[in-house]
């Protein structure tokens, strides 16, 4: 399997069930930027690297996914519109179990 099916609602709150591969080490910010799911330079300004948290997202599926970093969530305590639920996209590789996956897109800051 190289594909798995995830559910994200962007911003205007439309949800888009898109494929996203498991064997190109793409991470959920990655996969936003390639469906073109939000407009092109708000999301992952800082190339990934959890030092701006514009792919914040709400994880709406009870997924077990990785822990978070201490960079993570070092810039969750900072960011805008955090939520219990809240994950930097960029800190989350697609991986097989991830299948089903249903997440939210923050609000801009």
């Amino acid at each position: 399997m190289t594909d798995i099916k995830i559910t994200i609602t962007d911003r205007d709150g439309v949800a888009h069930e898109i494929d996203a591969p498991t064997d190109m080490n793409m991470n959920l910010m990655e996969v936003v930027r390639s469906y073109e799911l939000a407009p092109e330079g708000t999301i992952g300004i800082c190339g990934g690297m959890a030092m701006c948290a514009s792919c914040q997202c709400y994880v709406e599926s009870d997924h077990v996914l990785p822990e978070m970093s201490d960079d993570e969530e070092a810039m969750l305590a900072e960011a805008f519109h955090v939520e219990d639920n809240s994950r930097l996209g960029c800190q989350l590789h697609i991986h097989p179990d991830m299948d089903g996956l249903r997440v939210t897109l923050a609000p801009e800051e």
